[in-house]
């Protein structure tokens, strides 16, 4: 598997992933509500697999710029539908990955990444990317399951299962501590962690983090 057929699976289940509900409402709008209070109205904004755009939308109208990004042109073809139809002067889509944004697209403010870690290949490659990308003191904010602290059979039996028959992505499979390990090692301090579930038992810790 390649970022390649990452990219071919996302367009192929773009179309079902738009009609999804969001599981927890309440949980994804207090992620909301705790990321808009760290932006500002002067900032340069980088979403980071950004789907069908339903956060971009939500958060772009806040701040100077917002630039949006997806691995799978399905996914930006929607957003840009989305768009259209409710139109964000701040906000620009692309398809586009991290590693193939250059230094000078930024620097930005803030760089947003929600349930986007655990489907990069190369995680410490990644958050130097990012690092990179964003202004001095510039903020690294996000959310995405830490499947090794989810129930073993998930990521031993049942993703390799689902990767076999082309029902599932790549995912990789690490723990908050380690995460955060990551970030840090990655030239971030943190500065929250935290969990906005409101139902279920949720490994998607929500993580602020500052460039040092």
């Amino acid at each position: 598997m390649s970022t390649a057929s990452d990219a071919h699976f996302w367009d192929r289940t773009s179309r079902k992933y738009a009609t999804a509900a969001i599981a927890d409402q309440v949980g994804y709008e207090r992620t909301l509500d705790r990321t808009r209070a760290q932006l500002g109205p002067d900032d340069r904004v980088l979403e980071l697999g950004c789907g069908t755009g339903t956060t971009a939308l939500r958060l772009a109208g806040d701040v100077q710029s917002y630039f949006a990004t997806d691995i799978s042109a399905g996914m930006i073809a929607i957003a840009e539908e989305k768009r259209a139809a409710a139109p964000v002067p701040a906000l620009a889509f692309r398809t586009m990955t991290a590693e193939a944004l250059m230094p000078e697209a930024g620097p930005f403010n803030a760089v947003l990444g929600f349930n986007y870690l655990h489907l990069v290949r190369d995680l410490p490659g990644t958050l130097r990317r990012i690092h990179v990308l964003l202004a001095p003191e510039g903020l690294f904010i996000s959310k995405t399951p830490c499947v090794g602290d989810m129930n073993p059979l998930i990521h031993l039996v049942l993703l390799p299962a689902m990767r076999a028959i082309g029902k599932a992505p790549y995912a990789g499979v690490f723990r908050v501590a380690e995460l955060s390990q990551h970030i840090c090692a990655a030239g971030f301090d943190i500065l929250a962690i935290e969990n906005h579930a409101t139902k279920g038992n949720d490994n998607r810790p929500y993580i602020v983090a500052r460039k040092r």
